[in-house]
């Protein structure tokens, strides 16, 4: 059996490429959408704008196209969120909502882990606010 993590193939592709990418931001915006509270945090009147960009920034973090990269530059995901409120309660919704998204696509363990690691240090790093 192979390791998927020894593979010479990047997490993008063992994860499922862009379907998976575009399954993965979908679900997730389907969720935000659907609960007013979470919401209200995202200022867009559309969540779309908000969709592609973070497929296109997981896209690329795991491997795959730099398009993000050539459309918006370097992440800096701490000075993009800096002007949002995001406190323990913001956190933990993100994190509910992506780990729910995350379980539709019925990844191996440790590719879902590798991800899911991730997704824990970077929702850690975008609180900003005391609560």
């Amino acid at each position: 059996m192979t390791n998927p993590a020894s593979s010479a193939s990047s997490l993008y592709d063992q994860i499922g490429g862009h379907e998976a990418f575009h399954q993965l931001t979908t679900e997730f915006y389907d969720r935000v959408a659907a609960d007013p509270d979470f919401r209200a945090l995202y200022p867009e009147d559309d969540l779309e704008p908000a969709r592609e960009r973070l497929e296109m920034f997981l896209e690329q973090y795991f491997g795959g196209p730099s398009t993000y990269g050539h459309r918006r530059g370097h992440p800096r995901l701490r000075m993009r969120h800096a002007p949002f409120a995001i406190d323990s309660w913001a956190r933990e919704t993100w994190l509910k909502y992506m780990r729910e998204s995350m379980d539709t696509l019925h990844l191996p363990p440790l590719l879902d882990g590798m991800m899911w690691d991730y997704f824990e240090r970077a929702a850690r790093a975008m609180t900003n606010t005391p609560g």
